[in-house]
């Protein structure tokens, strides 16, 4: 696990293995999620890029009577 600073601005640099390892970009979107006492950085992707990611699902299931 990797330790961070908060600068004077509120500012956090991510560490470089991270960085890598989840491929982020500078100028890259990010979306922030409060859970508790903790945050998280969710990178945002776009539209283009997730196409045909569910390729493959299964969507052999039975619905309930009253769903369309």
């Amino acid at each position: 696990m990797e330790s961070v600073k908060i600068s004077p601005k509120f500012q956090v640099v991510i560490p470089k293995k991270v960085r890598e390892s989840t491929q982020l970009k500078h100028r890259q979107q990010m979306q922030v999620v409060e859970y508790g006492n903790r945050i998280e950085l969710i990178p945002t992707r776009s539209v283009k890029s997730m196409r045909g990611f569910m390729k493959g699902i299964n969507t052999e299931f039975k619905r309930d009577d009253d769903r369309l």
